[in-house]
């Protein structure tokens, strides 16, 4: 017998290699230590202090032995495993596990214990990165069946003892020997998993930091005469008045050239000597990797690559991409693009315009990331236009490394970020988007527009997984996170400049007010059509003064019967019949009077033909003064180790509270040009209002009797053991029925009627009445073919119905046929859930039949989904009124409806190798309801998810 030891080695795991961000916002990549490695080891082990060897090994420990390198070099990757942190390609830390026996020895499996051991180089201390170490081990042992970690600590390493400690997993702690021992079990629980994610958003949102307020900045390719990308942004640099540091770098310079527009000018990084936080790279395409090399080598930050020529110029490109991506994080180095439009940050410690825009926004509360430069450009200029400022603005190309998930972690508690807007073409980790996004929603707006809805693939230099849902179905996922999802880019801007400048309605009850009955009615008409709830009009006549627009305003806002108004305006006409449009500053400021007398309802103004209204309106930025003698805004802390923000929470009614972009004192006025745009963004801050009530009371996931979760998952195994197919099998109908039941789902059984005498006694078997039903594929859950014969109440009614199936329908071993015993009458319904690439895994319910299949009548949540979930979701579909006893007939059971959505939820929570699961037609009585049909499919979980640990995605 072979000890551990003398075990063959196992086939590299590839899939254990990730690059993480780093608690500073830098990054490294975490990968499975091999023979080639001794070298590395040992350089890293020269680099370690004295002290950090005398923690690890507990005595001096100067050097290591030819065979501790063998040892630490060596492994089977499943009861050995070492994994190494790196950056340039160097390890900075590295861990190990060894799996041992109940007394301490090395051991295989079953053996489900192993120790642990972790060294950090001194340099690379509190950057976090044994933190991570441990997630990734963690995840690995848990993969080959280990599930507690053993760890021997000295007494003094605190830094070691609070890596353990602060990991949210379940833990013993003794002391012996001398030394701490810790005990952790490996099951991530709720802590341990908070832990891992509040971790992820610290340190992305740190290197996202990194990149919008750098201390200096390289423009890399500036060209030595006016124009071209790169001296354009070092133009745009010292014009939007950047208040670092800030170089010109082009290796054609002429060495008598010292500087470029006044700006210090370098041949390289190398010759600057000095730090530099931030790259811009605007050169050639083949010219990337060596200006990469050249960042790497002297600590730049992260870059901002302009240049184009990759992934949307087709395979070579996308080849190109991925190797610009591997090269920056392998020196730790983030990067937006390539491809990129640039950066904005208008805080007034950092006034970066790291991009093309000429002109940079106004500073303001929102921030806007966009993946299209020429969206980016549209966007800036119609929020410029219409007077809305932005505290930051990411146009990221290709999006190859930072997105809009980087972003959400960055603006989730940026205090100078109220509103978030995206213009998404892709999205590279639904999963993740849809969980950064509701926890963001949660305590301000996120408003997105997503383009290449229905082209059925990514735009090109987008490698995401392309969801296989409709659109529809998408945009409700979304909204279900909370995420006002509009449809164009106006409506992008439209949301955004009501959200940044008024309070959230407390409901739908909307006043209207203005000069012409004829706009009123056709905003009275788009208030209906939104689902609001609109008061008639109140027309103050083409006659009404400034004065009377205030008088009529105060009013309404003082109505308690009133959540929110639109004040509509048209040019009125004077005295001798010339229309006229007055002085569209007397009219705002007579609105804003109005609005600071009650602040706590939102108003919107439509206007036809009233520019000058629209320009006052879009000017003002605040109906009160500034204190006097307030301090400028202090710039964010760049330090790493700077106390943090603080986490925002959540409000309970976000009602009536200054608006999330409001001023010191008062509010902006949004205009629009058409009734139905204001409409339509009211209505949007209406659903979202109300969403975030209902979140102070999000449901619960219940915990039923009678699940059996080790049972199913031992039954999972053995049955993707047993399939020949690696893309995943269909459960036997046997099979499926034992899974479900192993969740309390009960599936009514069906026996093969392949004669009618098999069918008289499988009837005689289940009990009369009997249904007999053909289930081959082209006549399943289709009753208006006629493969379905109900209430057979005996041998006679069954035999006779069998011959008429066969005559009509074809032969016996073309249909299929089975028996089943009735069940109560009721609805008819379909439960589903899917994994789909795109969202994750998806809840759907719908009626049986037209309803869902032809009208698409179904609504999905997400899973886990909660007990509030389900009970909106089967109220939700437009033909639920059938389950609640409409046109007289009996309500149905929707409490056990409920469960069963609930159970299946559950299901597919608890085992991802669950791809899919049909469950039709489900039955529901006045009480109690039946499971008719199921269908269960299983495939190998992924590798990693997106409750494994952190890691960045890579294309």
């Amino acid at each position: 017998m072979r000890t551990p030891s003398d075990q063959p080695e196992h086939v590299y795991p590839d899939h254990w290699e990730a690059d993480v961000v780093l608690r500073d916002g830098g990054t490294a990549r975490i990968r499975p230590i091999t023979t080639d490695d001794a070298e590395r080891l040992v350089s890293f082990y020269e680099q370690v202090s004295d002290e950090s060897k005398y923690y690890r090994f507990f005595a001096p420990y100067p050097r290591l032995s030819a065979k501790d390198v063998h040892r630490f070099t060596h492994h089977d990757y499943v009861d050995r495993v070492g994994l190494a942190a790196t950056v340039g390609g160097e390890f900075i830390a590295t861990v190990r596990y060894d799996r041992i026996n109940a007394q301490g020895m090395p051991a295989s499996a079953p053996a489900d214990e192993a120790e642990v051991a972790f060294l950090v180089q001194d340099a690379h201390q509190g950057r976090g990165v044994a933190s991570a170490l441990l997630e990734h081990i963690a995840a690995v042992a848990r993969e080959r069946g280990i599930r507690r970690f053993a760890a021997e600590v000295l007494p003094a390493n605190n830094k070691m003892i609070k890596v353990f400690t602060d990991a949210g997993y379940t833990q013993k702690r003794s002391f012996e020997d001398g030394a701490v021992r810790l005990h952790l079990d490996l099951e991530p629980t709720d802590r341990s998993l908070a832990v891992q994610r509040a971790r992820e958003q610290r340190a992305e949102a740190r290197s996202v930091q990194r990149l919008l307020a750098p201390g200096s900045v390289a423009v890399i390719g500036a060209g030595r005469t006016p124009g071209g990308v790169g001296r354009t942004v070092l133009r745009n640099l010292l014009d939007a008045g950047y208040t670092g540091r800030t170089y010109a770098v082009n290796r054609a310079l002429p060495d008598a050239t010292t500087s470029l527009d006044g700006v210090p000018a370098f041949r390289s990084v190398a010759d600057i000597g000095e730090p530099v936080d931030l790259a811009v790279v605007a050169v050639p395409a083949e010219r990337v990797p060596e200006v990469v090399a050249d960042c790497g080598e002297h600590d730049v930050q992260g870059l901002v690559v302009l240049s184009a020529g990759y992934a949307e110029q087709g395979a070579e490109g996308r080849a190109r991409q991925r190797e610009l991506v591997r090269q920056a994080r392998s020196y730790g180095m983030r990067i937006i693009g390539p491809n990129a439009f640039g950066i904005i940050n208008t805080a007034p410690g950092v006034r970066l315009n790291a991009s093309l825009a000429p002109h940079p926004p106004v500073p303001g509360r929102t921030g806007l990331f966009t993946q299209s430069g020429a969206i980016g450009i549209a966007l800036l200029s119609g929020l410029h236009r219409r007077g809305a400022g932005l505290s930051s603005f990411v146009s990221a190309g290709n999006r190859a490394d930072v997105s809009g998930n980087d972003i959400l972690q960055y603006w989730y508690d940026d205090p100078d970020t109220d509103v978030v807007l995206l213009y998404l073409e892709s999205i590279g980790n639904p999963r993740k988007f849809t969980r950064l996004a509701r926890r963001t929603a949660a305590v301000k707006p996120v408003v997105v527009v997503k383009g290449a809805r229905h082209s059925g693939s990514a735009p090109p230099g987008h490698a995401v997984p392309v969801t296989r849902i409709p659109h529809t179905t998408v945009s409700a996922l979304l909204r279900q996170a909370g995420v006002i999802r509009v449809d164009t880019v106006t409506e992008l801007v439209d949301a955004g400049l009501l959200l940044a400048g008024q309070p959230l309605p407390a409901g739908p009850r909307v006043a209207i007010l203005g000069n012409s009955e004829s706009l009123g009615l056709l905003t009275y008409d788009a208030c209906l059509t939104e689902g609001l709830r609109p008061r008639r009009p109140r027309d103050l006549t083409t006659a009404a003064t400034p004065h009377d627009f205030r008088t009529a305003l105060a009013e309404a806002l003082r109505d308690d019967a009133c959540d929110a108004v639109v004040v509509t305006a048209i040019p009125w006409v004077g005295e001798n019949g010339v229309t006229e449009s007055g002085d569209g500053e007397d009219l705002a400021e007579a609105l804003r009077a109005a609005t600071a007398e009650a602040p706590t309802k939102p108003v919107l103004v439509v206007h036809v033909e009233m520019g000058a209204l629209a320009d006052a309106l879009a000017a003002a930025t605040s109906t009160a003064p500034p204190a006097p003698g307030a301090a400028p805004e202090a710039p964010r802390p760049e330090s790493p180790s700077s106390a943090p923000a603080p986490v925002p929470t959540p409000a309970a009614d976000g009602a009536g509270a200054p608006g999330p972009g409001a001023p010191e004192g008062g509010y902006r006025i949004p205009a629009y040009p058409a009734a139905e745009r204001a409409v339509r963004a009211l209505a949007e801050a209406v659903r979202y209002g109300q969403w975030r009530r209902q979140i102070a009371d999000p449901g619960r996931v219940p915990e039923y009797e009678g699940i059996d979760e080790t049972g199913a998952a031992a039954q999972i195994e053995r049955a993707l053991a047993r399939g020949a197919d690696e893309r995943g099998v269909t459960l036997a109908p046997g099979d499926a029925r034992e899974l479900l039941g192993r969740y309390g789902i009960a599936v009514r059984p069906t026996l093969p009627a392949p004669t009618p005498d098999e069918a008289v006694r499988a009837a005689a078997g289940l009990g009369y009445p009997v249904a007999l039903k053909t289930t081959a594929p082209h006549l399943r859950h289709r009753p208006d073919l006629g493969g379905v014969r109900l209430d057979l109440a005996g041998e006679e009614q069954l035999r006779t119905a069998y011959a008429e199936l066969t005559e009509t329908l074809g032969k016996p071993e073309e249909l299929q046929p089975v028996v089943q015993a009735m069940v109560p009458r009721g609805v008819d319904t379909v439960v589903r859930a899917a994994i789909d690439p795109g969202v994750g895994a998806v809840l759907s319910f719908g009626l049986a039949g037209a309803p869902s299949e032809l009208l698409g009548d179904t609504a999905h949540r997400l899973v886990p989904a909660t007990d509030r979930d389900v009970a909106e979701q089967i109220r939700s579909i437009r033909t639920a009124p059938l389950l609640f006893g409409w046109r007289g007939s009996a309500p149905v059971d929707t409490a056990a409806l409920e469960e069963l959505l609930l159970r299946v939820s559950r299901l597919v929570d608890d085992h991802p190798e669950i791809v899919a699961v049909g469950l039709e037609p489900v039955v529901v009585a006045p009480r109690g309801l039946s499971v008719l049909g199921a269908t269960v499919r299983l495939a190998p979980a992924p590798a990693w998810t997106d409750l494994g640990p952190r890691r960045l995605p890579s294309y």
